[in-house]
């Protein structure tokens, strides 16, 4: 329901939803769940989705290709961080396909091995090389790089 505890008219709610989408890319399912916090019953969320939808507010592929690249660039989620994400806000695989083509491969390689060469720094201490390897790898590994990718860079950051 609403802050407030009032259920807030569909006139209300489309309202507040539009600027709520116009204000960035958002998924259907986090609109759908807001328009539902609103107080607002099925055929009224469906009707202000389709609305939203057919006037350009919502479009699942744009915020694919938003959310996607902007996890890449800002905070240095893997693909497989990524595509969790994506999955998790109920977006088609299509749509997920289309958000990872953001993602040059030239560059995800590039991030991968710069956020391994900083970790490694911060990891100067440590003596042993299978130990650092995998302290190294588990932290790429969590940002949701792929493991054999991850390995395989791991290799050449930490020589034996």
């Amino acid at each position: 329901m609403v802050q407030s505890g009032k259920r807030l008219s569909p006139a209300e709610a489309k309202q507040k939803i539009y600027r709520y989408c116009a204000y960035q890319e958002r998924a259907h399912k986090e609109v759908r769940n807001k328009l539902y916090e609103y107080g607002l019953y099925k055929d009224e969320v469906e009707d202000i989705l389709s609305a939203l939808i057919t006037e350009g507010f919502l479009n699942e592929e744009r915020f694919a290709k938003s959310f996607a690249g902007g996890k890449f660039r800002m905070q240095h989620w893997g693909k497989v961080k990524i595509v969790n994400e994506l999955e998790e806000k109920g977006l088609t695989k299509n749509c997920i396909r289309i958000g990872l083509k953001e993602i040059d491969d030239d560059d995800y390689l590039n991030t991968l091995k710069d956020i391994l060469e900083k970790k490694a720094t911060r990891l100067a201490d440590e003596q042993n090389a299978f130990v650092k390897r995998d302290k190294l790898a588990r932290y790429a590994i969590q940002k949701g790089f792929e493991p054999d990718l991850v390995w395989e860079q791991v290799k050449q950051v930490v020589k034996d």
